[in-house]
This record gives structure tokens, sequence and C-alpha cells, in this order.
């Protein structure tokens, strides 16, 4: 295991040459609002070593490599490996090959975790026994040590066979429409738009406390950033809900800091149509919803897709009504689409 800096950039200056690199990470997330790197692990086809991130201060030498521009990775479910190596880099990879995304477009269960994917492409069976390790731990375990690089041993064969399959069925740049949303930096940097559509019970709120709650839960945010802290440590939903409500107060020292946010804040705190409660289906769409199931149904028989890949329920309901942001509407999707509806008339 790298533990020093020096061992580091002895390590990058070895792996130099490499391009593509099977990455994972370890993480603590219980106690705080930003995940708590701890691991590194990182594979290359001659290659195979662990990271630790908390014994070395300096990381801006494996920054420079992560996020060079001919750097790939290869990743399986990438979002939180991204996500927490962005918050100590500010920066995004610039190529991704996500394992998982990649078996999703060949028909493999859905959101099919890395040890069922490996056990049916390299037919081994990866222990699972740490997966609520606490990765703070120090020193780590031989057989803890083991268990993190198994996380990243087989990423670059799994890899390999995806590519293969992907390339002969015409579906390799599907992936690249795919992963683009991983690269959008503005996914790491959640904003209260996003936080509120997740608030439970807030859509069911009238306007009025509505306005009341978002700004709230924007002074929430902020207080859980400052103190790096989990946002429900902070306050949780149903409290929230309950201040803006009126059916509880907050304190005089809460409710002044409260209003001094409110007043110095630069964000329109406005209500979003996210948060507007879905309307029923009529019965035109229901009729309309249900053709365009057999249409997508059709198309995922003949391109060996599972239907929701194409389209999930609440996807379609927005493209009957016209959302024009819908999968449906734009890449791969519609070019499968439109072709199958005319092959229909």
């Amino acid at each position: 295991m790298i533990q020093t800096k020096p061992q580091l950039e002895r390590h990058l200056k070895k792996i130099n040459s490499e391009s593509r690199l099977a990455i994972d990470t370890e993480f603590k997330r219980i106690n705080t609002y930003y995940p708590q790197l701890c691991l590194v692990q990182i594979a290359t086809t001659h290659s195979v070593e662990c990271i630790d991130v908390l014994s070395i201060n300096d990381l801006d030498p494996l920054f420079e490599k992560l996020y060079h521009n001919k750097t790939e990775w290869i990743v399986h479910s990438a979002r939180q490996d991204i996500e927490t190596l962005y918050h100590l880099s500010k920066q995004i990879p610039v190529k991704l090959f996500d394992t998982q995304i990649a078996a999703s477009l060949l028909n493999y269960p859905l959101q099919i975790s890395y040890q069922a994917l490996t056990k049916i492409l390299q037919y081994v069976q990866i222990d699972k026994s740490f997966t609520r390790f606490d990765w703070t731990t120090r020193p780590l375990p031989l057989n803890v040590i083991e268990y993190a690089l198994n996380d990243v041993r087989y990423l670059l064969p799994n890899f390999e066979k995806l590519k293969h399959e992907l390339t002969i069925s015409k579906k390799i740049q599907w992936l690249d429409e795919e992963t683009k949303f991983l690269l959008d930096q503005e996914l790491y940097e959640p904003s209260i738009e996003q936080i509120c559509y997740k608030t439970k019970g807030l859509s069911q709120l009238g306007k009025k406390f509505q306005d009341k709650a978002i700004k709230l839960i924007a002074w929430r945010e902020n207080n859980a950033q400052q103190k790096n802290k989990p946002r429900k440590w902070i306050m949780s939903d149903q409290k929230l809900l309950d201040y803006a409500c009126g059916k509880t107060k907050l304190s005089t020292r809460s409710q002044k800091l409260f209003d001094d946010f409110v007043k110095g804040s630069s964000e329109a705190l406005t209500l979003s149509e996210l948060l507007v409660p879905q309307k029923p289906l009529t019965s035109l769409e229901k009729n309309k919803k249900n053709e365009l199931k057999k249409i997508i149904n059709s198309i995922a028989e003949n391109y060996n897709l599972p239907p929701e890949v194409i389209s999930t329920s609440k996807s379609l309901i927005r493209f009957i009504r016209g959302d024009l942001s819908a999968p449906l509407c734009s890449g791969w999707r519609a070019k499968l689409f439109h072709k199958e509806k005319l092959n229909a008339k």
C-alpha cells in the first residue's frame, strides 16, 4: 500500500505511459456532509495498488495523472467515485467507461453490481465481507487491503469484454451518450432545486408554506456544508416542514440566523415546477402511454435491451406531456424510437 508522497511519485512514474486506469475509491460518509476519501485503488494492465490518501497530504501528483487529458477512467458505477474525488480535486475526468452502464446496454441485469458482473464475465467470486468496513481504520488489515484491491483487479478484464460486446452490437457510441451526464460538473454541486425535489412531503404543501420551506432548506444546506455534517443532523425533513407550516417555531437565536441568511442570500429561492405534484393521467394519456410501451418493448426485444433503459414510466409521462428533455427526445433513443414508429406505420 502506498502511504507516502515519494512512494506515490514512484508509482505514478511507473504507470506514466498507461492511459487507461481502472479506478475505485473507499470513503466514509456517515457523520459528515462531504464524503471523506480514505483509499484510491488503481489498476493498470501491469499493476494494482492502494493509495492511502489519509497518510498523504499532497495529492496533486495523483490528480495530475487522474485528470490528464489522455487518461480514461474505467469504473463500475462511477458517480460516487467521481464525486468523492471531486470534493478534493475540484476536477472531473476527461474520459470515462462505466462498466455498470455498459452492462445495462447489453441486457445484463439493471444496476448490476461489480461482484455479480465479475462472476458472470470472469467466473470469479469476489468476497463481500468488508462492504460496511470503516475505511478510516489504521493500520488496515492485510485481508482488507486485498478486498480493496479486488475492487479494481477485474475492472480492465470486464471492460475488455464489455467493449467488445458493445462494438459488435454497434452500441459503443450509445455508451458515450449515457456517460456524458457523469462528466458534468454541475452534477457534483447539487442545487437547492435538486434537494427540494428530494425533500419528502414538500410538494404536498400549499405555495405559501412551500416558499418558506425552500428558504429553510437553503439555510439548512448552508449550515450542513459549513459544519460538514449530514443535512438531517442539522434539521430533519419533518421538522423543517413543521417549521415552514408554523406547527413549531425556531428558537429566537435560530430565527435571527435564518432571517439574516434569507436577507443576505443571493439565490432566487422560488418555487420550482418540479415541486408541483404530478397530475393523474387522463384517459387519452393512458392510451398513448400503452401505445408507446408497445413500441418500446419492441425496440427492447430487437436491440437486446431492458425496456427501462429506453424509458422509465416517469420519463414516458414527461414525453407524452411534451417535455423535450425526456430521454426519448434525443440521442440513440430518439433514432430507434422514430425508426420503430415508421416500421409500425
